[in-house]
């Protein structure tokens, strides 16, 4: 435990709770609860934020985060026992951003133990559209052990609006979609993470969108695991939003169908980003590793750059945000 003046803050079953605010705010749909919905919970929460833990269950919702320390966690025993789902398109809301299930802007946001889901593309009437299940955009954020259902980009992992770096921290989540459903700008590491591409006529597991060569943004994927359906088609590593996007793969086993070359054009014919973009991988391994077939302008790294985009070099000195045991 640490403490800081008259703050101190100790770790619930992984999970860090601000003794400021040592009673979190429970969610459930019992008669008796004093919040029914996890955004109701949020609104009563003061400005410095506080705890929120959720009964099992499912809450159909749209959520949205502003305040800055804010730490949501499931009570269950397991991610699948408390869902947080809903079904915007960006063709009917106005945005991409806007569709998103979960919406965090704060900083020190944190995430654990729950899922969080937007179900529009499986109303087989909606037509073809982007539809975010969870959107973050705020520095020291930290998601752990959650489980993130989409189609077409269903996690945001960007920077704030005004250009700030957002740096987040995702370990032992289940990210699942198929056409770029990890997007954004932000500079993210996965740790022991399982993406999943769902049945589709192409799969991007990543559109990183790094815009300029001295941006500080990228995301790194340490000891994940890649899996798809078998119906999952035209299988990639990803592609670069932006001219510059930064994406590495460290130690990952790839159990899908990986394209030969790994990583595609934005628009083949079209751009010519893969020229400017940082694609690398560090010993893959399983059914997708292809290290002779890789597109040219990717790397094969060396351990001496693999080092380089080790967790404590990808943050720097500044990681007393992270949680312990990492």
């Amino acid at each position: 435990m640490r403490i800081f003046a008259l703050f101190a803050a100790v770790l619930v079953g992984g999970f860090r709770i601000s003794a400021a605010h040592a009673q979190p705010l429970f969610v459930s749909h019992a008669d008796r609860a004093a919040y029914h919905s996890v955004q109701e919970a949020i609104d009563a929460l003061p400005i410095q934020g506080g705890d929120i833990q959720i009964a099992p269950g499912i809450y159909r919702e749209k959520v949205k985060v502003s305040k800055s320390g804010v730490h949501i966690r499931g009570s269950g025993k397991k991610p699948d026992d408390t869902v947080v789902v809903y079904g915007d398109g960006a063709i009917n809301v106005g945005g991409t951003a806007r569709s998103a299930t979960l919406d965090a802007s704060g900083d020190d946001f944190r995430l654990d133990n729950l899922t969080i889901q937007n179900d529009y593309a499986l109303n087989p009437a909606n037509p073809s559209s982007q539809a975010v299940a969870l959107g973050v955009t705020g520095d020291r954020d930290v998601i752990t052990r959650v489980r993130l259902l989409g189609a077409q980009d269903t996690l945001f992992a960007g920077k704030r609006p005004n250009g700030r770096v957002s740096r987040q921290y995702f370990s032992n989540c289940y990210i699942e979609g198929h056409v770029d459903f990890i997007f954004g700008d932000a500079k993210a590491y996965f740790r022991q993470c399982e993406l999943h591409g769902i049945a589709n006529q192409a799969v991007v597991y990543t559109a990183q969108s790094k815009g300029a060569s001295d941006e500080d943004s990228a995301y790194v994927f340490d000891h994940c695991r890649l899996t798809a359906d078998p119906a999952a088609r035209y299988v990639a590593l990803g592609r670069p939003w932006r001219p510059y996007a930064t994406v590495v793969f460290l130690s990952t086993k790839m159990d899908a169908p990986i394209i030969a070359e790994g990583w595609r054009e934005w628009t083949p014919g079209k751009t010519i980003t893969l020229k400017t973009a940082n694609y690398a991988e560090y010993k893959s391994s399983g059914i997708g590793a292809n290290p002779a077939g890789r597109e040219p302008h990717s790397h094969q790294l060396t351990d001496s750059e693999a080092a380089k985009w080790s967790l404590r070099a990808f943050f720097g000195e500044a990681t007393d945000w992270l949680p312990s045991g990492r």
